[in-house]
């Protein structure tokens, strides 16, 4: 009788700007065969895919992190528009093509700081911030207020509202470089 080791969360590849892809949502334990390689792995990807295959919940880590689902399906995984101009084209292409994405209520965006995209961290509800961001809480009352023209008590109903899976939420980055931590404010 063979013993197969369970795939554990240290066999997943290693995403620079995305490092912690099953605490985020985009990736989950699932028996699910990948398209791609056709194997069982233990994990699959939940977030977006932008190519003409439908590959919802179809495609594991490994593939999308060598590039191989990209190469496939001419897939990508974020939308490179979303990019600040001053991110270098290869990083741009790192994350777009071999990071697992995540889903946002309208359009994702991905954050930038020191000349670098940030790390894509979670998305979050006002609990997850008062838990794990706290320091985020004044930033994002001020865009609350300044994007979104919500001022006074609206404006706290409306950060003690976000809700990390109903809505509205919160997406949480960290600079790579600083260690400054990044957020922006998604609703439907």
């Amino acid at each position: 009788m063979s013993l197969v080791k369970a795939p554990t969360d240290m066999d997943l590849p290693v995403f620079r700007y995305h490092p912690d892809p099953i605490a985020s949502g985009s990736i989950v334990a699932s028996e699910a065969q990948c398209v791609c390689c056709d194997q069982r792995r233990g994990f699959i990807y939940m977030g977006p895919s932008y190519c003409e295959a439908e590959l919802d919940e179809a495609l594991c880590p490994w593939c999308i992190a060598d590039g191989s689902a990209h190469e496939t399906f001419d897939a990508s995984f974020v939308d490179e528009a979303l990019f600040p101009d001053e991110i270098p084209r290869e990083v741009v292409e790192e994350i777009a093509l071999r990071t697992p994405g995540f889903s946002g209520w309208q359009q994702e965006q991905w954050m930038a700081c020191c000349g670098d995209a940030a790390a894509f961290i979670e998305p979050a509800g006002h609990a997850e911030i008062r838990a794990r961001h706290p320091q985020l809480e004044g930033t994002l009352m001020m865009q609350i207020v300044h994007d979104r023209g919500v001022s006074g008590d609206a404006a706290t109903r409306f950060l003690t509202s976000l809700n990390r899976d109903r809505g509205p939420t919160a997406y949480v980055f960290r600079c790579r470089h600083c260690d400054s931590k990044l957020a922006y404010i998604d609703c439907h």
